[in-house]
């Protein structure tokens, strides 16, 4: 008998059931919390005052890409006889950590240099930790929730996430502001320390209430591994996924990791600016949350994405006019954007679901993620060094007076439209499983 057979045999309405999907949300919004301070104008403030460049501000902001490629490690974690709840909790709770570590570093009695390294190495660790678990927890989690259901179910997880942290940054924000303007910004950053302490011991709380995995979970973990390359990297329909995820990871990082730096210092809004306008953007994003997530359920993940990308698009299009004397359009990209990963998030951890058995979902997220990560990350270091020759240049290029995320926003538009098309005309026409 199938898993996705035995999936019509559940009560998913069961006091268990509920309670791991409750717990799921909560752990997912605390998670988001602590992402959000790890991240933009944040991240920006505690990496200028360790006195990094714009350039690597840039590359540590999409550090997270290059960590995608630990999640390689899960296609071996998730055949041996290891308890994923137990791991899960370990793993994410070592990561909380070190993310934390990140606003400890500027109080430590070290040269600037060697913060620099400690910081960098806070980060990968962080990052290494999250990825390496992520697709076993998704598949884990995601077990207690209805099969015909799922993109509705993401869209509320993600709405919840979304509104409480519009009021958590917005404090955050004016916190770290009124520190700044005191002549205190390190007391923010100890501030913030605090929080996340705070946030990963309700993300340890909000993980131990979630029902420990069925026996049923570790189908899989016995199969030869070329059966499982023969179910993810060897199907047509599933490189397909991976060639859309290089290109659009490509797309995205060629430009976002340097768009906080950006803000901060040439556009020169403070943190709590930024957050309002962040506030604003969420506020979009949830309004259309539940809307994405039932034209996913309705038409197919492939297709939700397609719509995505389209609003992702716009969005860069607007922001190659941003600048200090138009920085209203890195509003109308920050609402475009952010209305766009409504739809993106949820589809691109549920469209594995279309293409390849469920025993098998996790391996195929640990490909896919991996390997878009390493397009990612090596998007931004071609963008990092095309703004670095823009900046030396004095904002010029060929000629025209620009700042150089305004040409990088323009590469991430091109790539994305060539992004959407792949998927309209390749992804979109293959057969979709239920399951």
């Amino acid at each position: 008998m199938t898993e996705a057979t035995e999936a019509k045999e559940i009560n998913y309405n069961s006091p268990e059931y509920k309670r791991s999907r409750t717990a799921y949300m909560a752990q997912c919004t605390f998670e988001y919390f602590v992402s959000l301070l790890v991240a933009d104008a944040f991240l920006a403030k505690v990496l200028t005052e360790l006195g990094m460049s714009d350039f690597l501000v840039g590359i540590i902001s999409s550090f997270i890409s290059l960590s995608f490629v630990f999640q390689l490690l899960s296609i071996f974690v998730v055949r041996a006889k290891i308890s994923t709840k137990k791991l899960v909790i370990l793993a994410d709770t070592v990561s909380q950590l070190f993310f934390m570590l990140i606003y400890i570093i500027p109080f430590l009695p070290a040269s600037a240099n060697a913060k620099k390294v400690f910081v960098i190495v806070a980060i990968l660790v962080a990052y290494a930790c999250k990825y390496l678990i992520l697709s076993l927890c998704f598949k884990w989690a995601n077990s207690y929730v209805d099969p015909h259901h799922r993109a509705v179910y993401s869209a509320n997880k993600e709405i919840i996430s979304l509104v409480t942290g519009i009021i958590f940054t917005t404090v955050m924000g004016a916190v770290i502001d009124k520190f700044e303007n005191i002549g205190n910004l390190r007391g923010g950053f100890l501030f913030i320390a605090v929080s996340m302490l705070i946030l990963n011991i309700c993300n340890f709380i909000s993980l131990m209430m979630i029902k420990k995995e069925d026996k049923r979970e570790h189908s899989a973990d016995s199969v030869p591994l070329r059966i499982v390359m023969k179910h993810t990297l060897y199907s047509k329909d599933f490189r397909n996924v991976i060639i859309m995820t290089c290109m659009w990871d490509f797309a995205k990082y060629f430009s976002i990791g340097f768009m906080g730096v950006y803000k901060t210092k040439d556009l020169m809004m403070s943190v709590f600016a930024i957050q309002m306008i962040n506030m604003i953007a969420n506020g979009c994003r949830v309004l259309v949350s539940r809307g994405f997530g039932r034209f996913s359920d309705k038409y197919s993940y492939a297709k939700g994405m397609e719509l995505a990308l389209c609003i992702a698009a716009l969005g860069f299009f607007f922001n190659m006019f941003s600048t200090p004397l138009h920085w209203y359009f890195i509003v109308i990209y920050t609402v475009l954007y952010n209305c766009a990963t409504a739809g993106l998030n949820q589809n691109s951890f549920n469209i594995a679901y279309s293409y390849v058995p469920i025993e098998y979902v996790p391996q195929a997220m640990a490909f896919k993620n991996s390997i878009g990560g390493i397009c990612g990350f090596g998007a931004a270091l071609l963008g990092g060094k095309l703004l670095d020759f823009i900046q030396a240049s004095g904002n010029n290029f060929l000629g025209i007076n620009l700042y150089g995320q305004q040409l990088l926003s323009g590469v991430s538009f091109v790539l994305t439209a060539v992004t959407i098309l792949f998927i309209h005309f390749v992804i979109a026409k293959q057969k979709v499983k239920l399951q």
